[in-house]
């Protein structure tokens, strides 16, 4: 029996063009939806995303339509590729549609601003065939840049359900691609959304002259704030000891590639949140989320003083040496 999927990328930025390209590498059927109407007939006709992605070729086979109907058309698997605050709205417009989807993969790393939730909560909310038997998230250390260029890479799927989480990885996997499974998927999904928060922190860090001594405090300490906020809401804290936890952290605050780092570093330099994102072309989860969990932090009564300093240095312009300063002026405490 045929191992081939019929499968459906939503999003072809360079995340859901990467993973076009280890599905079509598997031998499925990809279809690629791009809600931009011109960016879809672009990528189509020239086969490749030039602004996202360049220098990266999308095979042929793969078709690339705005038309949301004709993307889904007999999917048998559906993957979300595309910004957090986009989950809802593509999920609701997708419920209005007859499909036969035995799988979702939620791609995306956040925490919606309005409800405070996870986006395979979100998913599940909006389409009524998705519950927790058939909602798997994919996280992890995991550059498009790298991953389309066929560089080893190791991520991990999460369900409630095994059986789901096997699925998922046994349509990714490859020999440079390899897919871990987990039950945790509070804990993979916060992990994957909160350490977006810790690299834009990390870029303020470079950005003001900062070395490698405050790059590993900010990390390690991030990483018990993520920790924290997670086993508040049920979240295996061995989970942040893996790849969706100090795995991706460690990537993605230090990588060249990496988009909150660069806002953070922009920040640290003398530029305004306004300014740095109005020069990008791709979305910083990490700014949507920094708001997301400063709110749930309050909400919880969880403290999380780098997420705290992050959110005002974003929304509120404080002055980022000031931030530090109160950072490093803290009351004395064990570390543990």
């Amino acid at each position: 029996m045929s191992n081939r999927k019929r499968v459906t990328v939503l999003g072809g930025g360079s995340w859901g063009i990467a993973l076009t390209l280890v599905l079509n590498k598997n031998d499925h059927d990809v279809v690629i939806w791009e809600f931009d109407e011109n960016d879809a007939k672009a990528i189509q006709e020239t086969r490749e995303n030039p602004d996202r992605l360049p220098g990266i070729r999308i095979p042929d086979s793969v078709t690339v339509t705005s038309d949301l109907s004709r993307a889904t058309t007999n999917a048998e698997i559906i993957l979300f590729v595309i910004p957090s605050h986009t989950i809802r709205q593509t999920a609701a417009n997708l419920s209005k549609l007859e499909h036969d989807v035995s799988l979702y993969i939620n791609c995306a790393k956040g925490i919606e601003n309005e409800t405070g939730l996870r986006m395979s909560q979100v998913i599940a909310e909006e389409i009524s065939s998705a519950n927790q038997s058939n909602i798997v998230t994919l996280s992890g250390p995991s550059h498009a840049e790298e991953v389309s260029k066929s560089l080893p890479t190791s991520v991990v799927v999460a369900s409630e359900f095994s059986d789901a989480a096997e699925q998922a990885q046994k349509l990714l996997n490859n020999e440079t691609f390899r897919l871990y499974t987990s039950t945790d998927i509070v804990g993979v999904e916060l992990g994957g959304s909160v350490k977006n928060i810790i690299a834009i922190a990390a870029g303020i860090s470079a950005g003001l002259g900062f070395g490698d001594n405050t790059a590993g405090a900010l990390m390690t300490r991030g990483l018990a704030e993520i920790a924290r906020l997670g086993r508040n809401l049920g979240a295996d804290p061995l989970t942040f000891s893996g790849l969706s936890g100090i795995g991706d952290l460690v990537t993605t605050c230090m990588s060249k590639h990496s988009r909150n780092r660069y806002v953070g570093e922009c920040i640290g330099k003398g530029q305004t949140l306004n300014e740095v994102l109005s020069q990008m072309v791709m979305v910083a989860e990490g700014v949507n989320t920094t708001r997301s969990v400063y709110n749930l932090a309050k909400k919880l009564e969880i403290e999380m003083p780098i997420t705290d300093q992050v959110y005002k240095i974003l929304f509120e312009e404080k002055d980022p040496l000031q931030a530090v300063s109160e950072l490093m002026s803290r009351d004395l405490r064990s570390e543990n």
